[in-house]
């Protein structure tokens, strides 16, 4: 149970952030709780996944009104409030990913979940993001919210997502990278990252459920239960407290940090 609210907590507070979520809890997990030890490698490498569903159902909760809008359920008088964004951009900016993590999926969970390539996407991930935050300060934002945002912008960031496929870039960290790229500012690329995660990460997490059904058992479903709640409460704390900091602190401490991490991980563990 202990391993099961670390992971937890770590998916939680590290969804959101352009940190790596997944690549912390490779991370945590081959290093130090080693829980492959507890279960078989694909019920490890898919609760890691399963666990991200605490986490968008934080993500429905704080967008609720905006999806119930996009899903024309909100009434007459959000008609009224302007333009919003619609959910043919949301679908649009999934598609590249999408398509991408289908075809490559069983790739992806056999040969790069790993420390060693989540090491490396820490830094490359690091390395775009300060990109992005250098080339803002000579660019203006022409995206202020994330209503304004077009289907080319969002066409554009669903292609820097497919970055993410590998573990340790970070979705956040890709997408909120190419949005200020496109001169969004990066509270509307933050928004529109968490918007589009939902469907990607529950997509996601259906479809490893049902490869894997066969690997479950009762004595596992605590385990599983732990982590939901665990990342679900975490998540929320994560997100409200990211939302209200990152126009102003912007993508470069989240950057520093990845660096200092690959670096203490490396020098300590290898």
């Amino acid at each position: 149970m202990f391993v099961a609210f670390i992971l937890g907590l770590v998916e939680g507070l590290t969804e959101f952030a352009p940190v790596s979520s997944t690549g912390h809890m490779i991370i945590v997990d081959d290093i130090l709780l080693k829980s492959k030890e507890l279960f078989s490698a694909p019920v490890a490498n898919t609760f890691k996944v399963v666990i991200q569903l605490g986490s968008i159902l934080a993500v429905v909760i704080m967008f609720w009104s905006r999806f119930m809008n996009m899903l024309g359920l909100q009434g007459r008088n959000s008609r009224k409030q302007g333009p919003r964004l619609k959910l043919g951009q949301v679908i649009v900016g999934l598609l590249p990913a999408g398509v991408l993590g289908v075809l490559f999926e069983d790739y992806i969970d056999e040969y790069l979940f790993s420390t060693n390539t989540v090491l490396i996407g820490l830094v490359a991930g690091a390395l775009l993001m300060l990109f992005a935050d250098w080339k803002q300060k000579n660019q203006q934002v022409t995206t202020e919210t994330v209503d304004q945002v077009t289907y080319k912008q969002a066409l554009t960031i669903g292609f820097f997502q497919c970055i993410a496929l590998w573990p340790g870039f970070s979705r956040s960290g890709s997408t909120i990278s190419g949005g200020v790229l496109l001169g969004l500012s990066h509270r509307a690329a933050a928004d529109f990252t968490f918007i589009m995660a939902v469907p990607i990460m529950a997509g996601a997490s259906l479809i490893s459920l049902y490869k894997n059904w066969e690997y479950f058992t009762m004595d596992a479903l605590p385990f599983f239960v732990v982590g939901f709640i665990s990342a679900f409460v975490f998540a929320l704390i994560s997100i409200r407290f990211f939302l209200q900091l990152i126009n102003r602190i912007k993508l470069v401490p989240f950057a520093l940090y990845r660096i200092v991490l690959a670096a203490v991980i490396y020098f300590f563990f290898f």
